[in-house]
């Protein structure tokens, strides 16, 4: 059972009305990238915890969260009002199998994220071990509309650091921006415009990451059993890695 660490906030992002990230001070750094921890603040006499995966890597100083505001949400509210030196409880053990070292050996690696669900993937795009492992990562990183496409600036580093490697795919589904694929990820699969983007085939070279919004999860799993890709297990490896702990 995880204990609860006593932190700080130190930086508060407001990418738009209701997407932020906190970035907190704290000595946990026991993790791998793509896990997640359990955040909590203590709300009238209750401690409300969920948990959110970590955008930053254990190298970094802090641990960084990205989340949305749900309106009717005992927690997120609350987080999205906090400042710069308010307390926040962390707890001091990671979870989760969205990591490079669950994944079997394979030349591609494709990560599909929606919205928050980015977070994950970037910690381990910014971490060491993805880059000596696959010939080719994709990035397929779907949102609504342009204002919800965070840490665009990030991105654009990872792909100046590893750009024969990197493959970023961008989605908007509720508007038109060129130069960017203007609907859902498992219609640009039926469609193969996903994977003419990507330059590379989603076959049995690949290992597929989502995280994020269900419904795209469950389609696009339906898309791959369909092509004789298997969910991956650690006694039967397979071609598909998903994390659901909401």
């Amino acid at each position: 059972m995880a204990n609860w660490l006593t932190c700080k906030v130190i930086k508060k992002i407001q990418w738009n009305e209701r997407l932020f990230s906190l970035r907190i001070q704290s000595d946990f750094h026991d993790f791998e990238s793509g896990q997640f921890i359990r955040v909590a603040l203590d709300i009238n006499g209750e401690r409300i915890a969920r948990p959110y995966s970590l955008v930053n890597t254990a190298a970094d100083n802090y641990l960084e969260i990205y989340f949305n505001i749900v309106p009717e949400g005992p927690l997120s509210p609350k987080l999205a009002e906090l400042q710069p030196g308010d307390e926040i409880l962390v707890s001091d053990k990671a979870n989760g199998f969205l990591t490079v070292s669950e994944i079997p050996p394979c030349k591609h690696l494709w990560m599909l994220a929606t919205g928050t669900g980015i977070g994950p993937f970037l910690s381990i795009l910014k971490a060491d071990s993805a880059w000596q492992r696959f010939e080719k990562i994709v990035l397929g990183y779907s949102v609504r509309d342009l204002s919800e496409l965070s840490y665009r600036e990030q991105i654009a580093a990872i792909k100046k650091q590893h750009d024969k490697q990197f493959v970023f795919v961008p989605f908007i589904t509720r508007e038109k921006v060129a130069g960017m694929i203007n609907q859902r990820i498992p219609a640009s699969i039926e469609d193969a415009s996903f994977e003419q983007s990507a330059g590379i085939k989603l076959d049995e070279d690949s290992h597929i990451l989502m995280c994020g919004n269900s419904a795209m999860i469950s389609r696009v799993t339906e898309l791959l059993l369909d092509r004789g890709l298997r969910k991956h297990r650690r006694r039967e490896p397979g071609h598909i890695t998903t994390e659901k702990y909401h």
